[in-house]
């Protein structure tokens, strides 16, 4: 029920990128409905408009609907503000190129072969401060450590009011706390159905990135803002039950503990791994994370409680037992991320495939295997074309708008001179 605390809503929905595009509507003018123009997906970084498909750039730039049940909004960080994330429509039928839809897809796929899905989310970013020149430095915690928690670590409370503000909209987190480099944390949402926990997670990543900037600082979830210091990565946690609530990835007779559908699982998102890259890790920026020694999910590997690899099986069994892709990064759209992951599961499950043999060396330097994440997001887009069982699970619409979008950034990076370049090669050319 709508609460009489607000006195507007705060419509929002993902684009490609992942960004919460929407809305502020007066309570008093909140039908359940609200237009934009589709052509926003064809919008990039640079807000240069490109002729994306899908985007109508080059047809008049189209309505699309954003609809949003009014009693489903939560409170929000900002007084007298609800907000709710909008599903999009076009003509009458979903919007092929949303994200939230393609996530919405991969749930009914899994339905229709009787599986449950849910979804866990491990979040890591950095907090920045600014230099004075108006760029970015490390945020100043000279006390931080790894699983610290507390104000020597997070010297103004900036964790303290991310967790309160979470709790306050309904965002269920399992654990918050420093990470390995500093000023980086994670994040942790609570394994719940797969929509749920992404939409959490998407506004989880609004509300980090508002709190920070209330206070003058910047919280990037960038997979590598900080060349001497490791990436941000968004672990993706995945579960299946049948629809009795009976899990379906752990088998007690096993001699690993593991249900043959998870065997199958696994090897449905190692054989997909190369195209999944460019959908989990969609910046130029990404590929500076996925390298070796990274613990990124750079290699297309597996293995038992082993962080140097791109799924890991964690130890737990029963309910607990879990599958963790570890190869997207923080900057990843959430909603599409995830679905490519569920939809590489079911691929792998549909076609009964065993995965590779387990790594069992260290997975840093060297793995097990040759195969690996391309090196650069140009790459990864051609893994990505070339994989059609996965462009036609996860939604051809969608990739082709995606491809097109991510294309486009891929070629305005390859055409700029870099700071590096020129301070590399002047002094002697």
């Amino acid at each position: 029920m709508l609460s009489p605390d607000y006195h507007r809503l705060r419509v929002l929905y993902p684009d490609v990128f992942g960004f919460a595009r929407g809305k502020y509507i007066p309570i008093s003018a909140a039908t359940g409905e609200v237009s934009y123009s589709v052509g926003i997906f064809g919008v990039g970084y640079d807000r240069a408009l490109i002729p994306a498909p899908g985007a109508q750039l080059l047809d008049g730039l189209g309505d699309m609907r954003a609809v949003y049940a009014v009693d489903n909004a939560r409170p929000s960080w900002q007084e007298g503000t609800g907000i709710v994330i909008a599903d999009l429509f076009q003509d009458g039928a979903p919007l092929a190129i949303s994200p939230r839809h393609a996530l919405r897809k991969a749930v009914a796929d899994l339905a229709a072969f009787g599986y449950r899905a849910s979804v866990g989310i491990e979040l890591e970013g950095y907090v920045l401060q600014p230099d004075g020149n108006g760029g970015w430095d490390p945020w100043d915690t000279p006390s931080a450590y790894c699983y610290g928690t507390g104000p020597l670590v997070d010297p103004i409370g900036l964790l303290d009011e991310i967790m309160a503000s979470a709790a306050a909209c309904g965002i269920e987190l399992e654990t918050a706390a420093s990470e390995y480099d500093a000023p980086q944390f994670e994040l942790t949402v609570k394994h719940t159905d797969p929509l749920a926990a992404i939409d959490n997670t998407f506004l989880l990543k609004l509300l980090c990135r508002e709190a920070a900037a209330v206070r003058g600082l910047l919280m990037t979830f960038l997979g590598r803002p900080l060349g001497d210091r490791g990436g941000n990565g968004l672990h993706v946690n995945i579960s299946f039950t049948n629809d009795a609530g009976e899990p379906l990835l752990d088998d007690p007779d096993a001699p690993d503990g593991l249900s043959k559908m998870a065997h199958h699982a696994i090897a449905g998102m190692l054989e997909h791994h190369e195209g999944l890259t460019a959908l989990c890790a969609p910046t130029v920026n990404a590929y500076k994370r996925l390298r070796p020694g990274q613990l990124s999910g750079y290699w297309a590997n597996w293995g038992y409680d082993h962080r140097s690899v791109a799924v890991r099986v964690p130890n737990e069994r029963g309910p607990g037992a879990r599958l963790e892709s570890r190869l997207p990064d923080g900057a990843a759209n959430p909603y599409i991320a995830t679905a490519a992951l569920l939809q590489a599961c079911v691929l792998g499950i549909e076609a009964a495939v065993d995965p590779p043999p387990r790594e069992e060396g260290d997975g840093l330097a060297t793995a097990n295997t040759d195969r690996c994440a391309p090196d650069n997001l140009g790459l990864a887009l051609d893994a990505l074309e070339a994989d059609s069982p996965l462009i036609d699970a996860v939604g051809a619409g969608l990739v082709a708008n995606f491809v097109a979008m991510k294309r486009e950034e891929w070629r305005r990076f390859s055409e700029a001179v870099t700071d590096w370049e020129l301070r590399e090669y002047l002094p002697f050319h």
